[in-house]
């Protein structure tokens, strides 16, 4: 016999709740950052400035900006696609921690316990390719303790934070008292003649976060709570967003056919995390934080399931500030969702349940079923 579903209002303590001697898994804290985008001019290369600024006439100015250039000694295989060269890769292996350092004191005071209390780090990159790995150094340098165990992910695109974050839900849900620091950091090229989907996707962003279970009173707060984690691959697609490192640095492949294809998926993955729950939802009764990889994904994503205007609005907002960060840009969203939810206006209800979706190589679906504990709101 099956069971009866139930709504989403009468599920709260019951069908999402882990045993009682265990709490749900929740994001305790989150911190994020870009590094500068301000470049100086006398950085661009000479051609280049003088032409967008109709000084090719400035013969003699023009030829001591080439001399001041040719002292740096580029390596034209580090900053150009048609010259590839094995120094590319390299040259995002001493960054990878030093970015992470932006962001220490943000992500470790929103948690609101000493980094020694650390028992598990998750460091999902695809940037360089060496060992010791970058959750080595970043171990060292956030100070955790020896026996922290480290666990790195690979190349997972922008799926990797999803990916990560339930990586992270179920270590805590198997291991008692542990803490998880989740940490995020890409960095890559575009090749010439790709779509102009992929081209919009340039960025490199730390986006740590700390996940744990049972909350200690008064010291952490528990931002999201993880009520149902899944992973689903749309069959036929491993060709239509791809990642491959060469001599040129990390190269991207992505097929216009992403927004119709991921439109055309993401409700079965939807409704088959809600119905392991034995839960009926409203897809408008929910907050949505959506991988923002582009525009049209957002649209054909908000066409298929009816949601009403502002519903992607997170979404939209980060993807207008910064752009797709990859793995990294939904944990940008869940972070603007938690301001949104600190700064509502009087009055204002908000959902209490919400889902995450990241997309990538695969094509890879990360569902997360999220819990919003009335403890965020105006606090």
């Amino acid at each position: 016999m099956v069971a009866p579903r139930r709504s989403i209002e009468h599920v709260h303590g019951q069908a999402l709740r882990p045993p009682a001697q265990m709490g749900r898994p929740a994001v305790l804290g989150i911190g994020h950052s870009n590094p500068p985008t301000c470049i100086a001019q006398g950085r661009l290369p000479a051609d280049y400035y003088f032409r967008v600024t109709n000084g090719e006439h400035l013969t003699d100015l023009k030829g001591q900006a080439h001399q001041d250039l040719a002292t740096c000694n580029p390596q034209r295989g580090t900053s150009s696609a048609a010259h590839p060269g094995l120094h590319r890769p390299q040259v995002t292996i001493p960054r990878r921690p030093r970015g992470h350092r932006l962001r220490r004191p943000k992500a470790i005071a929103d948690w609101g316990r000493p980094a020694t209390e650390i028992t598990h780090l998750i460091f999902s990159t695809y940037s360089g390719a060496r060992a010791p790995s970058g959750d080595r150094r970043l171990a060292s340098l956030l100070g955790l303790s020896p026996t922290v165990s480290r666990t790195m992910l690979n190349l997972h695109g922008c799926y990797g934070g999803g990916r990560s974050l339930q990586l992270a839900k179920e270590l805590a849900e198997n291991n008692r008292g542990a803490h998880h620091s989740h940490r995020l950091l890409r960095a890559g090229r575009w090749l010439p003649g790709q779509t102009s989907l992929a081209r919009r996707s340039s960025a490199m962003a730390p986006a740590p976060s700390i996940i744990g279970a049972d909350p200690v009173s008064n010291v952490e707060r528990p931002l999201f709570e993880m009520a149902f984690a899944s992973q689903t691959t749309i069959p036929g697609t491993e060709d239509d967003i791809s990642m491959e490192i060469n001599k040129g640095g990390m190269e991207y492949h992505i097929s216009n056919k992403v927004p119709r294809l991921l439109g055309c998926n993401v409700e079965r993955c939807l409704i088959d995390a809600f119905d392991a729950l034995g839960v009926r939802a409203k897809w408008n009764d929910l907050f949505w934080a959506i991988h923002p990889g582009g525009r049209a994904i957002l649209d054909h994503i908000e066409e298929v399931l009816g949601l009403d205007d502002g519903k992607l609005a997170a979404s939209r907002h980060v993807l207008s500030e910064f752009g797709n960060m990859s793995g990294t840009t939904v944990i940008f969203v869940l972070d603007e969702l938690r301001r949104r939810r600190v700064v509502k206006k009087e009055g204002e209800a908000l959902p209490e349940w919400g889902v995450m979706m990241a997309f990538g190589p695969g094509i890879t679906i990360e569902t997360l079923v999220l819990h919003a504990p009335d403890s965020l709101d105006g606090n």
